[in-house]
């Protein structure tokens, strides 16, 4: 998939979707765009080098993941624990729509029942 597509797809999961380019201040990660979902990240990657998707995973899927699939590995600069990186060209099309389908809700799951909680109590 290429750049451009896949970043429609990422917007195209949901209407509470922000892009950015948070780390221009950094020179290795000026080119870095990041998708967020409630204020946190699901998927990023450098503009200028498209070879790692970083995508959060359930922990106890990963390891199976990367022995099933080459295109899966280490993510970019997070924490091998929760996130894998994906080589957008070679994974097949509709992997990589899955694997970043799942960040999403791993995220969204995980921070908009914080707000929704959060926002009842004042």
């Amino acid at each position: 998939m290429n750049i451009e597509d896949y970043r429609d797809y990422c917007l195209s999961l949901g209407d509470d979707i922000e892009e950015k380019l948070p780390f221009q201040k950094f020179k290795s990660g000026e080119g870095v765009l990041v998708f967020y979902v409630s204020g946190h990240m699901f998927s990023f990657f450098d503009c200028n080098d498209f070879s790692v998707i970083s995508l959060k995973c359930q922990p106890e899927r990963i390891e199976e993941l990367k022995v099933q699939y080459d295109c899966i590995g280490n993510p970019y600069n997070e924490s091998p624990r929760h996130w894998i990186g994906v080589d957008p060209a070679a994974a097949p099309d509709e992997l990589l729509k899955l694997l970043t389908r799942n960040s999403y809700e791993i995220v969204k799951a995980k921070y908009s029942k914080s707000k929704k909680r959060t926002e009842g109590h004042h």
